[in-house]
């Protein structure tokens, strides 16, 4: 399995980025894949993430809502994050995540993606 995350660089404040990820290789099933972020001297935390077990309900970060947009492919092989209105504190490392079952008789399996560097500055 693996989590191909691209869709990283520089971008300016109260500019648009978007981060896209995919998962691929052998996959069962997958219940929920999203976005995590860790930027220097921080934990890595939750910036967003979709159940697909559970009507694609979303979970956002506090400091995200109302800026950033999670959301799937008809697949459901996919996530993208629009990021909008990005500030500076929004600088990390973003980190795709997915919750899922390689093959009908395994348990379900956390999966990272490689990390791709978001940084907001003018």
């Amino acid at each position: 399995v693996q989590l191909q995350a691209s869709g990283g660089g520089l971008v300016q404040p109260g500019g648009s980025l978007r981060l896209s990820c995919a998962a691929s290789g052998s996959i069962w099933s997958i219940n929920n894949m999203g976005w995590y972020r860790q930027a220097p001297g921080n934990q890595r935390e939750l910036v967003a993430r979709m159940s697909f077990t559970n009507s694609d309900a979303t979970t956002y970060a506090d400091s995200v809502k109302g800026r950033f947009t999670i959301s799937t492919n008809n697949f459901k092989n996919s996530v993208f994050l629009q990021m909008n209105s990005p500030k500076p504190e929004d600088t990390a490392v973003y980190y795709c995540n997915a919750l899922l079952r390689p093959s009908y008789k395994s348990l379900l399996t956390n999966y990272w993606g490689q990390g791709t560097l978001v940084t907001v500055s003018s």
